[in-house]
């Protein structure tokens, strides 16, 4: 019913920048949270920033004031905004929207395909 499409990835140089986009289409009735999660190699995928419906912010600790997450709701789209980036925020990043579909009222995660973000030293 819905579909995530995640553009943005890339590979950088250490202390470089990338904005990520996540834009959400198909069925849709409104979408709540947003959020950003991340996959390094050889580990769990981990929450990077998430915001509300309100605009309310929420970050992990490793980001360090470095990353923005912001939304635009006429959109159905998530940005991540990466300054300062690192080798160790090399992974590969997923966006996730909670959606209310036209036909199931209820709030549902959705998952974008993850797109590679490399950082080199």
């Amino acid at each position: 019913q819905v579909q995530l499409v995640e553009s943005g990835g890339g590979l950088v140089q250490a202390g470089g920048s990338l904005r990520l986009s996540c834009a959400a289409s198909g069925n849709i009735f409104r979408i709540n949270d947003m959020a950003w999660y991340r996959q390094p190699p050889g580990k769990r995928r981990e929450l990077v920033a998430a915001i509300t419906s309100g605009g309310s912010t929420n970050y992990a600790d490793f980001v360090k004031g470095r990353f923005t997450i912001s939304r635009d709701n006429a959109k159905n789209t998530v940005y991540l905004q990466m300054n300062s980036l690192k080798p160790e925020d090399t992974a590969v990043y997923y966006c996730k929207q909670g959606v209310v579909t036209t036909t199931q009222r209820m709030t549902y995660d959705y998952w974008g395909q993850g797109t590679q973000v490399t950082v080199s030293s």
